[in-house]
C-alpha cells in the first residue's frame, strides 16, 4: 500500500468515526485520489481533515465537509447532480465515482479549465461550464441533487426551481463569518428544510449570491 493509499484509508476511518455511513460514498472517497486535486505545495496535507487553498483565492473543502454534503444529497448511480463551485474538481470527481451524472459550474475561468482538464485526464465524465452558479444550469434541469460549495446570504430561487420533485439542495447559508448547511427537500410545490451548524465556506458570488467587490 502506498503512502497516499494508507492516508485515504485513514481518512475513511475518520469519516466513519464522525458519522458518515453511506457505503457508496465511502467507496468513492477511497477511490478518488485527493492528492491530484490540491496544489503541489500542499500535497503532503492532501488528506488532512481541513480545507486547503487552491487558485483564485478559493479552497478545497475538508474531506468531512465533502462527505457530509454528499451524504445529505442522498444520491447514487444515475442520479443527476448539479454542483455549484467546481473549485479543483474534487467534489465532482467523488460524485462521478458514485455513478452520478454530474453537471458543475465554476465562475473562475482558470479553475474551470484546470478542473475540466484534470477530470478528463482521470477519466471522469463531467459536464462543466464557466459561469454564474447562483442562477443554476436550467438547460439540464431538473436535478435529483444540487450541492453548493460556497456560502450564500439567502437560498437562490433558481436553484430551488431546478430541483426535481423529491430532490435535495444542500447549501451553506449565512453571513460571511458564520454559516449553517441547509438541506432542502422539494416535495411537490413545497420545500422542507433542516440545518446543520459548524461549517465555514468561501462566499458564493453572483446574481443570486453575494455581490463581487
Amino acid at each position: 500500500m502506498t503512502r497516499f493509499e494508507q492516508e485515504r484509508t485513514d481518512m475513511i476511518a475518520l469519516l466513519k468515526q464522525r458519522g458518515i455511513k453511506d457505503e457508496l460514498l465511502l467507496k468513492a472517497l477511497q477511490s478518488v485520489e485527493r492528492e491530484q486535486f490540491v496544489l503541489t505545495a500542499f500535497v503532503n496535507r492532501a488528506y488532512d481533515d481541513s480545507a486547503l487553498p487552491i487558485a483564485s483565492g478559493q479552497t478545497i473543502s475538508q474531506p468531512y465537509t465533502v462527505a457530509f454534503q454528499t451524504e445529505k444529497l442522498q444520491v447514487g448511480k444515475d442520479s443527476k447532480v448539479l454542483e455549484i463551485g467546481t473549485g479543483s474538481g474534487y467534489q465532482a470527481a467523488v460524485l462521478a465515482e458514485m455513478g452520478c451524472r454530474v453537471f458543475t459550474i465554476e465562475r473562475h475561468m482558470d479553475l474551470h479549465l484546470q478542473a475540466r482538464k484534470l477530470l478528463e485526464k482521470l477519466g471522469y465524465r463531467v459536464a462543466a461550464r464557466c459561469g454564474d452558479g447562483t442562477v443554476g444550469w436550467n438547460e439540464y434541469a431538473p436535478y435529483d441533487g444540487i450541492v453548493v460549495t460556497a456560502a450564500a446570504p439567502e437560498v437562490p430561487q433558481p436553484l430551488l426551481d431546478q430541483l426535481a420533485d423529491g430532490g435535495r439542495l444542500v447549501i451553506p447559508v449565512g453571513d460571511l463569518e458564520r454559516q449553517s448547511i441547509r438541506v432542502i427537500t422539494r416535495i411537490g410545490d413545497r420545500f422542507e428544510s433542516i440545518e446543520a451548524h459548524g461549517f465555514k465556506f468561501v462566499p458564493l458570488i453572483g446574481k443570486e449570491g453575494w455581490n463581487e467587490k
